[in-house]
C-alpha cells in the first residue's frame, strides 16, 4: 500500500533553472540591441573587418535574424595594408552568409580626392574620412561598430546608441542618457548613429564566446612563427609596406596577435598559446589591454583614440 504519511514537502521536486550564465546574458543583450536597431533604423550597416570582435558581432547579428539572412550589409574599411589571413576570413564569412559587403578602400578615397595622403599621416587616420564618405554615399543611419569599454579609456564613454552629427564626429559630452536599457534613435537629416552591441563585452568574455560557439577567426590570433623586429617597443611584421629604419633588425620568434588591423601599425605579442583555451589563461593574467600593449595609432597621445573619435573613427 502507498505510504499515506509522505508529504509533498518531503517529496523533491523538479523545477527548471531558468537562470543565465554572463556569457548567455551579454549574447542575450547584443540580440536584443541588433533586434532593436533593425525595427528602428531605416538603413542600418555592420562594420565588419575580419577581426574577432567583428566576427562576434556577424555570429551574433546572424542568431539575431534567424532563419532568415542578416537584414543589412557589412561594410570594411581597407587601409590596403591589411592582413592577408583577415581578408580570407572575412570573405569566408561573408560568402557563408550570403550577405552583401561593402568595401570601402583608402587607396581609392585617397585617388578619388576624397581624403589627402599627404605622406605623413597613418593609413588608419585615412579611414576617418574614407569611412564617412562611405555612410554618406550609401545613406545609412546606423553603423554597428564592436567597440568593448574594456579596451580603451575613449571607448569607455561610450553609449550604446551613439550619437554622429551631421559632420560625423562624435562629442562625449553631448550623449543621451540610456536608462533601463532605453535608446534614444531619433537623428536628424544627415545624421547617424553608430550602435555597440558589445559594449558591456570584454576581451575574455570574446574569447569564451568564440570558444564556445566554435567560430573561424584569423589564424595570426595564434600563435606561429613570424618575421618580425622591434620598434617603439611593438613586435612588427616584416613586410614590402613596413620598410626597417636605421638600426632595426629582423628575426623570427613565436608570436601572436591579440587585435588586427593595419599590419604597420599593428604589432603581436611573443606567445606558444595555440588554442584557444591557452589564449584565455594568457590574457587573464595580461595588465595591459590588447589596444595599448599592440596598436601604435594610440600611442600618439593620451588621447589618440578620443580625438580620432570626435572626427568620425568607429
Amino acid at each position: 500500500m502507498p505510504d499515506r504519511t509522505a508529504t509533498p514537502a518531503t517529496v523533491p521536486a523538479a523545477h527548471a533553472d531558468y537562470r543565465l550564465s554572463q556569457l548567455d546574458e551579454l549574447e542575450a543583450e547584443s540580440l536584443h540591441i541588433f533586434r532593436e536597431v533593425a525595427a528602428e533604423f531605416e538603413k542600418p550597416v555592420l562594420m565588419f573587418s575580419g577581426g574577432k570582435d567583428s566576427i562576434v558581432m556577424m555570429r551574433l547579428a546572424e542568431r539575431a535574424f534567424y532563419p532568415a539572412k542578416i537584414p543589412f550589409p557589412v561594410l570594411q574599411v581597407d587601409t590596403g595594408f591589411d592582413f592577408p589571413e583577415v581578408l580570407q576570413t572575412r570573405d569566408n564569412w561573408v560568402n557563408r552568409l550570403g550577405v552583401r559587403l561593402i568595401v570601402a578602400s583608402v587607396e581609392q578615397a585617397i585617388a578619388d580626392g576624397v581624403v589627402v595622403d599627404d605622406g605623413k599621416t597613418s593609413r588608419n587616420r585615412l579611414q576617418i574620412g574614407t569611412l564617412l564618405h562611405a555612410i554618406e554615399e550609401e545613406g545609412f543611419t546606423a553603423a554597428f561598430g564592436g567597440g568593448r569599454r574594456d579596451e580603451e579609456k575613449a571607448r569607455a564613454k561610450e553609449r550604446v546608441y551613439s550619437h554622429r552629427d551631421e559632420f560625423g564626429q562624435w562629442d562625449p559630452k553631448m550623449q543621451r542618457p540610456e536608462l533601463w536599457d532605453l535608446y534614444n534613435g531619433r537623428i536628424r537629416a544627415g545624421e547617424h548613429m553608430r550602435i555597440f552591441p558589445l559594449s558591456n563585452w570584454t576581451e575574455l568574455d570574446i574569447w569564451h564566446y568564440l570558444g564556445r560557439e566554435r567560430i573561424e577567426i584569423p589564424s595570426i590570433y595564434f600563435s606561429h612563427q613570424r618575421r618580425v623586429f622591434t620598434r617603439d617597443g611593438m613586435l612588427l611584421s616584416e613586410d614590402e609596406n613596413n620598410p626597417l629604419r636605421r638600426g632595426e633588425e629582423v628575426t623570427e620568434r613565436t608570436v601572436r596577435f591579440r587585435t588586427v588591423g593595419d599590419l604597420t601599425l599593428t604589432g603581436c605579442v611573443e606567445s606558444g598559446a595555440a588554442t584557444i583555451d591557452e589564449i584565455i589563461d594568457e590574457i587573464s593574467i595580461a595588465t595591459l589591454t590588447e589596444r595599448g600593449a599592440t596598436r601604435g595609432d594610440d600611442r600618439f597621445s593620451e588621447a589618440a583614440m578620443e580625438d580620432r573619435k570626435r572626427e568620425g573613427y568607429f
